[in-house]
C-alpha cells in the first residue's frame, strides 16, 4: 500500500485541512503567485505567502528552502507553459500564416489569461539574478528555437539567419501581447493578434518556400 505524505501543521496555529504534499505544493505556488505579482519580488515576504496560503511558515519552508527558490519554481510552471503554447501553436496546422497567427494568439492568451504569472517572465523585478535570468531566456531560446527549424526547412535559410528571423518574431509577441494588456486602446484579443501576426506574414512571407 502506498503511504501519503502528508504536511505537519504548527500545533500553535487553528488546524486547517491537510493536504498530500503535491496538492500543498500546489496550493502554496498559487498563493506565492499572488502575492509576487501583488508586491514584486523584493517586497514579497515568506510570511505573507504563508498567511495568503493559510500555512505556518515551517509548512511554507518543508517545500521550498527560501524566497528565491520558491520564486523560481513558479518561474519554471509560468515558463513551461509559455513553450508548451508555442509549441502546439507550431503543431496545430502546416500552413504557415496560420502557424503565425497561432503563434502570436499563444502568446495574447497567455498574458490575457494567466493569472499575472507573464509578470514574472517578462516583468521581474529579479532579472539581476542569474539563476532568474536563466529561466527568463529560456522562454526566448527555446520558442526561437522551434520557429527557427519551421524557417529553416520552409526556406533553406542558413541556421544563423533562420533563427535571427525567429527570435525577431518571438520578441515581436512579447512585447506587442504585454503592450496591447496595458494599453489595448480599446482593441479587442482578436483584433490585436490579426494585427501583430499581418505584420508578422507579410514579412516572413517574403522568405521564399523550398521544395
Amino acid at each position: 500500500m502506498v503511504s501519503r505524505s502528508y504536511d505537519v501543521e504548527d500545533p500553535r496555529r487553528p488546524r486547517g485541512v491537510r493536504l498530500p504534499r503535491r496538492e500543498r505544493r500546489a496550493q502554496l505556488l498559487s498563493s506565492a503567485l499572488e502575492v509576487f505579482v501583488a508586491q514584486g519580488y523584493h517586497a514579497a515576504a515568506m510570511d505573507d505567502i504563508a498567511e495568503r496560503a493559510g500555512v505556518s511558515k515551517p509548512v511554507l519552508y518543508q517545500h521550498f528552502p527560501g524566497k528565491l527558490e520558491l520564486y523560481l519554481a513558479l518561474l519554471d510552471e509560468a515558463c513551461d507553459t509559455i513553450i508548451a503554447n508555442c509549441r502546439a501553436a507550431l503543431e496545430s496546422t502546416t500552413d504557415n500564416k496560420q502557424r503565425v497567427a497561432a503563434t502570436m494568439e499563444a502568446f495574447f492568451g497567455y498574458v490575457a489569461h494567466d493569472a499575472g504569472a507573464f509578470r514574472l517572465v517578462f516583468e521581474s523585478d529579479l532579472t539581476s539574478e542569474p539563476a532568474v535570468r536563466d529561466h527568463v531566456d529560456r522562454v526566448t531560446t527555446e520558442c526561437a528555437d522551434m520557429i527557427t527549424e519551421v524557417i529553416r526547412e520552409d526556406t533553406n535559410l542558413p541556421t544563423s539567419a533562420s533563427r535571427l528571423l525567429a527570435v525577431s518574431l518571438v520578441g515581436m509577441a512579447q512585447v506587442s501581447a504585454r503592450f496591447w494588456l496595458t494599453d489595448s486602446g480599446g482593441l479587442e484579443r482578436e483584433q490585436a493578434v490579426a494585427l501583430v501576426s499581418g505584420l508578422a506574414w507579410r514579412g516572413i512571407r517574403g522568405y521564399p518556400l523550398t521544395d
